[in-house]
């Protein structure tokens, strides 16, 4: 049987990156990439490799960067941005080999086991995909290689990041070598609680880990965390020795949903009726998500959260629908009956709605009392025009108002601008 070849190809500092190569003026100089850009206590997203050599690291905050790097430059996010391009390197990639598997943004594995004779050997395939990606984007790539993709990632974070050539290969016979001698909390899927739990069994390097018999591991595990630490201890144990079976499946995100649904943090305390702003506003993202998946929902879920955030008070219910739907006013009526039902009168600080129960919405339940086909028919028509020109282009009157988030959401995604 042909032994894989799996590569996992990283984007260098993905955010920075991009925007230094929207702005080149910028090539020579410190730039990060910050949540809430205008204020000391926002959050570093990404560093390019300049300002990373003053010792800024992602998830600090701003005014902690600022103070070891005065000339930083500071760049808001722009989402959607970061989205395009990420999908740009996805065709890329997808040119390369059929069988491409978004793990991240800026992370993908590609399965390479058939594009040998196409491309040349696995050093090769990926010296063509950094410099396709470079030529088509401006960032850089590093590039993992192995037979599985746990080796494949652990290659890339360990050596790729930080060679010259951003290719580094790990096989089954470089492992000892390779990955063996690396500290616990290297090990992918290691964070820095078990990597305590670890130091207190003794357990310093990935080798010392892999070396233990499974069921020795197990034992360790269950002392600390129950019996139920099996799964676990296994899949911890697998990491080490780079066992992965896993195949690299392009669908792997497009498994079918349980449950559409969309919540929101207030700005301020919201009070009776324009509560039922925020409502209307959350049922139309839901359902809208909803028509463009292409299911209905039987079931609905409402849950808010009250001041004060020290002693919060909130809720969460549930009903069953007459029918499964996917209508915004019908859902909403159904939402604000429910709210009302629940709600304690105090200021609403954050609000949700869910649908769950999903059927596909090719058949659905006619009544006498309703033009369904004409209301059907126009939200196709509001869908479109959001999807072809935003979603700010087509809002409710009551969005317009000082309750109303639509419009502030609309240029957002992901909590971060577009």
């Amino acid at each position: 049987m042909k032994e894989r070849i799996i590569f996992l190809v990283d984007c260098e500092s993905f955010y920075a990156s991009v925007e230094k190569a929207a702005h080149p003026e910028y090539k020579e100089k410190p730039v990060v990439v910050a949540a809430d850009a205008t204020r000391r206590s926002g959050i570093i997203l990404a560093a390019c490799p300049i300002a990373k050599s003053y010792g800024i690291t992602t998830a600090e905050r701003l005014g902690e960067s600022l103070s070891k790097c005065p000339d930083l430059i500071v760049l808001k996010p722009r989402m959607q941005m970061y989205i395009d391009v990420s999908l740009r390197i996805t065709q890329i990639y997808e040119s390369f080999s059929d069988l491409v598997e978004i793990f991240s943004i800026d992370e993908q594995f590609i399965d390479m086991t058939h594009s040998i004779g196409m491309f040349g050997n696995p050093e090769e395939m990926a010296k063509q995909i950094q410099i396709q990606v470079l030529l088509a984007t401006g960032v850089k790539v590093r590039v993992g290689i192995s037979n599985c993709k746990i080796l494949a990632k652990s290659a890339c974070d360990m050596f790729s990041k930080k060679n010259e050539s951003g290719i580094y290969t790990m096989s089954k016979d470089t492992i000892a070598d390779d990955l063996w001698k690396q500290p616990i909390e290297k090990m992918f899927g290691c964070g820095s609680r078990m990597k305590q739990h670890f130091f207190r069994l003794g357990i310093h390097t990935i080798g010392e880990l892999a070396q233990l018999p499974l069921h020795k591991v197990k034992s360790l595990l269950r002392t600390r965390f129950g019996k139920n630490a099996d799964i676990h201890a296994t899949l911890l144990w697998q990491t080490a020795n780079g066992i992965d079976d896993s195949k690299v499946t392009p669908s792997t995100h497009r498994v079918a949903p349980k449950s559409i649904s969309h919540m929101m943090t207030l700005p301020r305390d919201y009070l009776e009726h324009e509560v039922d702003t925020i409502i209307l506003e959350l049922t139309e993202e839901v359902c809208r998500d909803a028509r463009r998946k292409g299911y209905m929902g039987s079931t609905l879920t409402v849950g808010c959260m009250c001041s004060p955030f020290d002693a919060p008070t909130g809720f969460s219910r549930q009903m069953t629908l007459p029918d499964p739907t996917n209508n915004t006013n019908t859902i909403y009526e159904a939402a604000r009956k429910l709210f009302y039902l629940f709600w304690n009168g105090m200021p609403v600080r954050r609000a949700g709605v869910t649908i769950s129960g999903l059927v596909e919405d090719s058949e659905y339940q006619l009544t006498m009392f309703e033009d369904q086909e004409r209301q059907r028919a126009l939200e196709r028509a509001t869908d479109y025009i959001k999807d072809r020109f935003g979603s700010a282009a087509i809002a409710r009157a009551s969005s317009f108002g000082a309750a109303g988030q639509a419009q502030h959401r609309a240029m957002k995604i992901g909590g971060h601008y577009k």
